[in-house]
C-alpha cells in the first residue's frame, strides 16, 4: 500500500531522535500491513519513549499519526505488551 501522508515529527528533535520516531511509525505501519516482530517493536517503542517520555505527549503524537495514517500506535503497543507471540499483526 502506498502511503500518501507525512509522519508527524517535531523539527526541534535531534537527528537521532527523528530517526527513532520515524522507525516507530514504520513499525506501526508494518504491524497493520504485514506483521512485525514483537521484540523489535518493543525495543523501538522504548527508544521512542526516550524522545517522548510523557504519556500525554505520546498520546498527542500517536493521535496525529493515527489521523494521518489510520494506524493506531496505542493499539499496537497494547497488543505487543499483552501478547507473547513472536510476530504481532493487527
Amino acid at each position: 500500500m502506498e502511503k500518501n501522508y507525512e509522519y508527524p515529527l517535531d523539527l526541534d528533535w535531534q537527528k537521532d531522535e527523528l530517526v527513532d520516531v520515524v522507525q516507530l511509525w514504520r513499525l506501526v505501519e508494518l504491524a497493520y500491513e504485514k506483521g512485525v516482530e514483537r521484540e523489535k517493536f518493543l525495543t523501538q517503542y522504548a527508544l521512542f519513549k526516550k524522545v517522548v517520555p510523557s504519556k500525554g505527549e505520546e498520546k498527542r503524537w500517536g493521535n496525529k499519526f493515527e489521523d494521518a495514517s489510520g494506524y493506531s500506535l496505542y493499539q499496537v503497543v497494547k497488543t505487543a505488551k499483552a501478547s507473547n507471540k513472536k510476530i504481532i499483526r493487527l
